[in-house]
């Protein structure tokens, strides 16, 4: 079965919002390209929060879910956020059921 998580982030202004969309960016150029077993992995915002991203996140399972942690794009992307955000909270999500596309 599938593993996921939800990370609401807080950016320290909009200026620093914008840098963190940056840094993202370059790290799903590497997800996109290397990690098989990353099924879904969004970045959004949310309306009237300019500061807010929230990312979610889906695994083929917990090992496809370490493995992207030990990518060289996600070790920096884990490195450098810290400089842009204020707060941030993950909550670790395991899949009970429920419709995947068969792509």
């Amino acid at each position: 079965m599938g593993f996921g998580l939800v990370v609401h982030f807080v950016a320290r202004d909009t200026a620093a919002a914008l840098a963190f969309d940056e840094l993202t960016r370059e790290a799903l150029e590497g997800i996109r390209a290397e990690e098989p077993g990353t099924l879904v992995y969004v970045s959004h915002t949310v309306p009237d929060q300019p500061r807010v991203r929230v990312f979610y996140e889906l695994y083929a399972d917990r090992e496809a879910f370490e493995e992207h942690e030990r990518q060289p794009h996600v070790r920096r992307f884990l490195t450098e956020r810290g400089q842009y955000l204020e707060s941030f909270e993950v909550t670790f999500l395991d899949e009970i059921d429920g419709k995947r596309s068969p792509i």
